[in-house]
């Protein structure tokens, strides 16, 4: 099932780089930018992950939360996060649920070969809990700007 804008964003329980477990109710009444990404300590990764840290400002004074996800393990997230400094949420999905629960784990191509893997991919979810955004094939160094321009404009149509 593809997820579409104005659908019920899809309910998890992920644990984080410290091993704190979240859901997305814990955000209820919040916006969430829920990202999707390949592998932690790849360059695309993290020049996505850099971007969202040196922006975080901004994502704090628009009251968003980000939350990254792959399905890298809580100890790789721990390493990323601590590596670059990222002050925000690594959320592990080992067992690909929320991949799959979400659209993103999906047949890849590269060089020639074939393989499944999580396609790097954003939802922005309003405080009802509803997809108000959904970015696809998501260019790292572009993404933030993307996400607090329509994030404003969302914001402004109210």
């Amino acid at each position: 099932m593809k997820l579409k804008i104005k659908s019920k964003a899809p309910e998890f329980k992920l644990s984080d780089q410290d091993g704190k477990a979240h859901s997305l109710k814990d955000y209820k009444d919040k916006w969430v930018l829920l990202y999707f990404y390949p592998k932690d300590d790849t360059p695309g990764c993290t020049k996505e992950a850099c971007s969202i840290r040196d922006n975080l400002p901004d994502f704090k004074k628009l009251k968003i939360s980000v939350l990254g996800v792959s399905v890298d393990s809580v100890k790789s997230h721990k390493k990323f996060a601590g590596k670059y400094s990222l002050p925000f949420t690594l959320l592990a999905d080992e067992k690909k649920e929320v991949v799959k629960k979400y659209g993103v784990w999906a047949k890849k191509k590269f060089m020639g070969r074939e393989y499944m893997g999580t396609m790097r991919t954003s939802f922005l979810i309003n405080p009802a809990g509803k997809i108000a955004k959904i970015y696809e094939n998501v260019k790292p160094e572009l993404h933030v700007e993307e996400v607090l321009k329509d994030f404003k404009r969302l914001i402004n149509k109210r």
